[in-house]
């Protein structure tokens, strides 16, 4: 994982744990690596992963078993409201910048669904 240095790195952990969530790379219920082996896979400090995992902890989209390890939540309902969540801001930091680029929301529709003709005939 390459980290942007402008974000604190927790956070880009967090982002990226919680996109293989919604979009089904981590499992409901599945074992997440130790700290420590986590730490090691990133490249990253040990604490900063204890940090992720005790902020997804508190948002409940992890628990932890004492002395089994930090799993992905069995809520599906949980699961769902992160992938609304997720949506919900990325439609609005769209629709945040294309206004100031001057696009008018009939603007914003016409774009939309002419890139998705674009790309849906590239696939």
């Amino acid at each position: 994982m390459e980290f942007n240095n402008n974000i604190p790195i927790y956070l880009q952990v967090i982002e990226r744990i919680k996109q293989d969530i919604v979009s089904g790379k981590l499992k409901p219920g599945e074992k997440m690596p130790s700290s420590r082996e986590y730490s090691n896979e990133l490249g990253i400090n040990f604490n900063t992963v204890a940090r992720v995992y005790k902020e997804l902890e508190m948002e409940e989209i992890v628990f932890t078993k004492r002395g089994l390890g930090t799993f992905i939540t069995e809520s599906d309902k949980q699961i769902e409201e992160l992938r609304y969540t997720m949506a919900k801001n990325r439609i609005t930091s769209f629709i945040e910048g294309m206004k100031q680029l001057g696009y008018t929301k009939k603007d914003m529709i016409k774009f939309i669904e002419t890139e998705n003709n674009y790309t849906e005939g590239n696939e």
